[in-house]
């Protein structure tokens, strides 16, 4: 069976979309190829490494990109998940033969506030959320029909 791309969209492809993608290829890389892309990449959050190294997965050597060029090489998507907030989702570009593009609100790592330990809480709390909504996911997808 040949494997569904997904692509993973958030603002600078710097936590949310990265943990996301991690996520559903730790989960179902049998049935999905999964990416991830920023509408303005930045640098990886280095919280966000360490909370995911926490739960196994390493993402100290991953990369950001854009999401534009992507766009621009012509990729090809079954579903496009935005996981940033709405009026941010909707700068996405549209990308040619998507089957369907979905939106889950995630907040920001980035915009955590309080002492090291109090954002690192936040973080965990937001990887906790994204490994929930992909699990929940792919086991909606995964079902026999």
């Amino acid at each position: 069976m040949e494997k569904s791309r997904i692509l993973f969209v958030c603002i600078h492809n710097s936590a949310r979309s990265q943990m996301a993608e991690a996520f559903l290829a730790a989960a179902c890389s049998e049935r999905f190829e999964a990416a991830s892309a920023g509408l303005e990449p930045g640098t990886l959050n280095p919280l966000v490494v360490e909370v995911m190294a926490e739960v196994g997965i390493d993402l100290s050597k991953k990369g950001t990109q854009a999401v534009f060029e992507l766009s621009k090489q012509g990729r090809i998507y079954s579903h496009v998940i935005t996981v940033c907030d709405e009026a941010s989702a909707e700068r996405c570009p549209i990308f040619v033969g998507v089957t369907q593009r979905l939106h889950w609100s995630f907040p920001d790592p980035s915009a955590l506030t309080g002492t090291r330990e109090e954002r690192l809480a936040g973080t965990r709390r937001i990887r906790d959320a994204i490994r929930a909504q992909i699990e929940t996911w792919c086991a909606g997808q995964c079902a026999p029909a």
